[in-house]
């Protein structure tokens, strides 16, 4: 008997987990974490909804913390299999865990400062030494359309998901002694056309695919049209002589931002004078795991590799120390600052932010996801005020949305994607219930595809 359940991102956006069982043995697909309100990310100190210490192997398709975010937690509560994902992936999954038990620490320590009497304070989900102890399950690592043995009964592939670098799509070959069935899981699928990595490999035959719908409701704006969109909003702020503030994701989105801004600088885009600062220390590490690995890039992308820095320019400043954070601050005008959390849900942009939001001189320019109940998503649906940390700012700098530069195919390249192969069904994920998801389910309706959208903990036999 084979069995599919959904343990998150189930008629939602992020927490990213999937079970399969097949001859009793159990394969997991990603293991992330909720993001987005207090009330959602509570979700993370729930049960998963399984028994991790019965969890066979972990398949990673790639290292956004929705995506990877409770592997520590799943180690420290029992899971003892393998983790096989991509190089690429294990490197940046190493930074992007670590950062996130820090932080889980820090807010831990926070909390415990703000209430020094309470008895009922909540430890951090995880730990640094959780999130070590869980770098020692990742291996062997795979290549690009490397079949690899899983279980008794399962194989896996690995196929180029052209989301972040190293992201992958996972088509599983499911063998059960009585019923042989290709399983596909989408992971996050990239924007094709992008500079810096390969196209999605489009979806191959499988009897069942879970798919992705965070933008299947809508088309992107076009990548050209988005660049200059930036360089007009950076052009108009520092002739305001005000602060440009990009909440932006360390990996990919700030990588594809500095090539941009590179760009923009070396054809005079964007005054000279300006100063860009990267304040994000993930950030830094993952751009620098970016250099290690050229399998994952676009040629013409390779091309310019060879030829000089893409990602280097004058008056760039990377910033790790607290203390260069915070100095940042002090510049009244002609700053760039690219500093995460891309949602403003924690990390340092929330400092920048606190700076910026009241003066009317400055801009704020969101180019990725913000989901429901986070600080980003009330900037853009246009809260007069916000919380940041303790404090009620006003929002009165020039708030701009750029929706092109996403990292996540729109709705046109879901379906090019997917193609018109014959599937039994379609399972749609990781999407906005009444948005993506549900304008998804909609389209394939249409055309004569069978889909579901699986709920939260709910076995699913597939025949």
């Amino acid at each position: 008997m084979i069995i599919y359940s959904c343990h998150g991102a189930a008629k939602q956006v992020t927490g990213s987990c999937h079970l399969v069982t097949c001859n009793d043995r159990r394969v997991l697909i990603d293991c992330g974490m909720f993001q987005g309100s207090e009330e959602v990310e509570r979700a993370n100190a729930e049960p998963f909804g399984f028994d991790p210490a019965g969890i066979d192997v972990l398949l990673l398709t790639h290292a956004h913390l929705d995506h990877c975010g409770r592997i520590p937690l799943l180690v420290r509560q029992g899971f003892r299999g393998r983790i096989i994902t991509t190089a690429a992936t294990r490197e940046l999954a190493r930074v992007v865990m670590l950062d996130s038990a820090g932080l889980q620490e820090e807010e831990a320590r926070r909390a415990q400062r703000r209430n020094r009497r309470s008895e009922e304070l909540a430890p951090p989900l995880y730990t640094l030494d959780d999130a070590l102890h869980a770098l020692d399950f990742f291996g062997p690592d795979v290549g690009y359309d490397e079949t690899v043995p899983v279980v008794e009964g399962v194989t896996a592939r690995f196929l180029d998901a052209g989301h972040i670098l190293g992201s992958a799509s996972i088509l599983l070959e499911l063998d059960d002694g009585k019923l042989q069935r290709r399983m596909l899981f989408s992971g996050d699928l990239g924007n094709p056309g992008r500079p810096l990595l390969r196209d999605p490999t489009p979806a191959p035959p499988a009897d069942y695919v879970v798919m992705e719908s965070t933008y299947g409701d809508r088309p992107h704006r076009s990548v050209p049209d988005s660049i200059d969109e930036m360089y007009q909003a950076i052009r108009d702020t520092v002739n305001r002589r005000g602060n440009v503030v990009i909440p932006t994701f360390a990996l990919e989105r700030t990588q594809e931002l500095l090539y941009y801004l590179h760009r923009g600088l070396r054809d005079g885009a964007i005054p000279a004078h300006v100063r860009v600062f990267l304040d994000s220390p993930m950030a830094i590490s993952a751009t620098e795991i970016f250099r290690r690995h050229p399998e994952c890039f676009d040629e013409r992308f390779l091309d310019e590799l060879r030829h000089g820095d893409p990602f280097a320019m004058p008056g760039l400043h990377f910033t790790r120390d607290t203390a260069e954070s915070m100095a940042i601050n002090n510049i009244d005008g002609g700053a760039i600052i690219l500093a995460g959390s891309g949602m403003c849900n924690g990390g340092r942009v929330r400092h920048h932010l606190k700076h910026n939001l009241w003066r009317e001189r400055s801009s704020v320019v969101f180019v990725g996801y913000a989901a429901e109940g986070t600080l980003a998503r009330r900037i853009i649906d246009g809260a007069a005020s916000v919380r940041v940390f303790n404090d009620e700012i006003p929002v009165r700098a020039q708030v701009w949305t750029i929706n092109g530069f996403s990292a996540h195919a729109d709705r046109p390249s879901l379906l090019a994607w997917l193609g018109d192969a014959p599937r039994r069904k379609v399972f749609l994920v990781h999407g906005e219930y009444d948005r993506g998801m549900r304008a998804m389910q909609d389209v394939l309706a249409e055309r004569g595809v069978a889909c579901q959208l699986p709920g939260l903990h709910e076995p699913i036999k597939i025949d």
